[in-house]
C-alpha cells in the first residue's frame, strides 16, 4: 500500500492575558468544527515561519505583535486536504497574542474561516461543539497548570 504524500503543517495555540485560547470556526465536507490557526509550510519555509505567516493570512495578525514561543506539541495523521489524501504532521507552537491583534478584516487569506473566538478553559471542556485536535483541551490545560512541556507532546 502507497502511503499519502507528506504535507507538513505549523499550528498555533494563541493565548491571550486573561488565558483563553484563540479558534478559528470552520465548515467544510467534513462538517463544522473550531481548531488553532494554521496550516501548511510553502516551499524553503520553516515551522515557525509558517506558523506567523498563517496567523498573519487567516485573522489578518501583524507578526511583530505575536511573541511566538516553543513547540508545545506534534501530530500526525491522514486526512483529505482539498480533495486529495495526505499524511499531515503538524507542529503546534505557543504564541502570546492580545484579541485586538486579531482583526479577520485584515486577513489576506481567511480561507474557510467562518469566525475566530477566545475560548476560556472551562468553555472548553462544557461545548458540545468539535474542537481539533483531540487532546488540545488536556494539551491547554496542562499548560496552564504545568507550564511548557520539557519536549513537544504527542496528540491524536
Amino acid at each position: 500500500m502507497i502511503s499519502p504524500p507528506l504535507r507538513e503543517a505549523a499550528r498555533v495555540v494563541a493565548l491571550d492575558d486573561a488565558q483563553r485560547v484563540l479558534l478559528l470556526h470552520h465548515h467544510d465536507e467534513g462538517g463544522s468544527y473550531w481548531a488553532t490557526p494554521g496550516g501548511a509550510l510553502e516551499a524553503g519555509e520553516d515551522h515557525a515561519a509558517a506558523a506567523l505567516r498563517e496567523l498573519r493570512e487567516e485573522l489578518g495578525v501583524d507578526e511583530k505583535n505575536v511573541a511566538l514561543g516553543t513547540q508545545l506539541a506534534q501530530r500526525s495523521q491522514e486526512q483529505t486536504v482539498g480533495g486529495r489524501a495526505v499524511r499531515q504532521v503538524e507542529r503546534y507552537f505557543l504564541a502570546h497574542l492580545e484579541p485586538a491583534d486579531a482583526d479577520p478584516a485584515r486577513a489576506t487569506q481567511p480561507d474557510n474561516v467562518q469566525a475566530h473566538r477566545w475560548w476560556t478553559l472551562q468553555e472548553l471542556r462544557e461545548t458540545p461543539e468539535t474542537i481539533y485536535p483531540d487532546g488540545l483541551l488536556g494539551l491547554i490545560a496542562g499548560l496552564l497548570a504545568n507550564g511548557v512541556p520539557k519536549c513537544p507532546i504527542t496528540l491524536r
